[in-house]
């Protein structure tokens, strides 16, 4: 399968101390790729080796083919990085800075219907220093965009965004997936990967952690809580003795069976068996499936 990024066995070290610790990941095409990580989590130092800011110190990133670090300048045109915050002037018009960076490009996108959708149009004559945050974010994005990238690094894409900008951001970079667009975002809002990503790579001290869909993560963890609504008085307590240690079941009102705890697949299939078993008459069942955020927290706080 063709990859638009593959990093394998990347090692970074700050003097005696690694934080990216043999992390290899693949990203395919026209995919969103959420990188998640905790502060400290070797993200951010992984990510400058895939965009070509520094070289790992073992292993190795090919990026549309090519090596970051050895080839930057040929990547240049092909790629667009959006950062967090900071490189540009803060005297430079936003309209200023847009035009410059369309000027370096072969096919650049069109200033105008790009900051319009971004909603950039009434600060295009604006200062850099004099923008809001979410505003300097706005503009950040559409920098990143304006060479019409074939792979797009976003970081943070809508820190310091209102809710309605968020979810504008959201659209586009859908939009820029359908185009063909490979797109590597990094974001502390989980519920931001959840809903943008096709795929997730989950890095924890300088290792990945975790990989795949957000549908397959959030799977493999399995139910949270699980709710049966049938007859009152069944003897729940028999079947909690036969479930994990982890799973609790009670019934917190006549005919209301509650449990929660990691509930495997098997686990429920046990537990709806169980019912079955006693010919009860069941009237409602119903789960709450774990989140890409619990998994999330689940594998940082193993690692505690």
């Amino acid at each position: 399968m063709l990859r638009v990024l593959k990093a394998d066995g990347v090692v970074v070290r700050y003097g005696d101390r690694t934080v990216v610790d043999g992390a290899s990941f693949a990203m395919a095409p026209a995919r969103v790729l959420a990188l998640l990580g905790a502060n400290g989590a070797g993200k951010t130092s992984l990510l400058q080796v895939c965009e070509g800011f520094r070289r790992p110190d073992a292993g190795s990133v090919s990026v549309l083919g090519l090596d970051p670090w050895d080839a930057r300048d040929l990547l240049m045109s092909r790629v667009g990085i959006m950062l967090q915050s900071g490189g540009v002037y803060p005297t430079v018009r936003a309209g200023e800075i847009l035009e410059l960076l369309a000027s370096f490009a072969r096919d650049p996108l069109p200033v105008a219907p790009l900051a319009e959708r971004l909603g950039l149009t009434g600060f295009l004559r604006s200062p850099y220093r004099l923008l809001s945050g979410g505003e300097r974010q706005r503009l950040a994005l559409a920098m990143a965009l304006v060479g019409r990238p074939e792979l797009l690094f976003l970081d943070e894409p809508t820190a310091g965004m209102d809710t309605h900008a968020r979810h504008d951001t959201w659209r586009l970079i859908d939009e820029v997936r359908s185009d063909g667009v490979s797109v590597l975002l990094t974001t502390h809002l989980l519920d931001e990967a959840e809903r943008l990503a096709d795929d997730v790579v989950i890095i924890d001290g300088g290792r990945v952690a975790a990989a795949g869909s957000p549908a397959e993560l959030t799977a493999a963890a399995g139910v949270e809580q699980l709710h049966v609504h049938a007859d009152p008085g069944l003897p729940v307590r028999e079947l909690a003795d036969r479930l994990p240690e982890l799973v609790s079941a009670t019934e917190p009102e006549p005919g209301v069976y509650a449990f929660a705890g990691t509930l495997a697949p098997g686990t429920v299939a046990a537990i709806c068996g169980w019912y079955a078993d006693r010919k009860a008459h069941l009237s409602d069942l119903y789960t709450r499936r774990r989140t890409l955020e619990d998994v999330f927290l689940t594998l940082v706080d193993r690692s505690r």
